[in-house]
């Protein structure tokens, strides 16, 4: 079974930093892609970033480019997501999730949520003024 667990979120006052955590189990890690997305009150869920665990290829929505990064820990199964320069904008409900098995060497580069299968229980940041 495919399992997915974010942790790391919080409140953290604008300008400052989070890192979260996608802790992964149920599947082989190197076979998959993760994508990291959000979704604030009111408005449709988007995808931030994503990697092909594949071929450790990166996407990221241009919005956070320069300040959201990426990552993968291999011997724990994780992915993270490194986030700076945090403002009132950030503050969502923050998702990690999974697709694939991909084929070996395969590059992915979708943020669209409709492309993931599996999907973690999200977890909030909020970024105080």
């Amino acid at each position: 079974e495919v399992q997915l667990v974010e942790s790391g979120g919080g409140l953290v006052q604008a300008g400052g930093s989070l890192r979260l955590s996608c802790a992964a189990s149920g599947f082989t890690f190197a076979d998959y892609a993760i994508g990291w997305f959000r979704q604030a009150p009111g408005k449709e869920r988007e995808g931030l970033s994503c990697i092909s665990l594949s071929d450790g290829t990166i996407h990221y929505k241009d919005s956070v480019k320069g300040r959201f990064t990426i990552s993968r820990e291999n011997g724990k199964n994780t992915v993270y997501l490194q986030m700076n320069k945090l403002n009132s904008d950030d503050t969502a409900v923050y998702y990690c999730a999974a697709d694939g098995p991909l084929w070996h060497g395969s590059s992915w580069s979708d943020l669209n949520p409709a492309s993931y299968d599996w999907w973690g229980q999200g977890i909030q940041v909020t970024v105080s003024s």
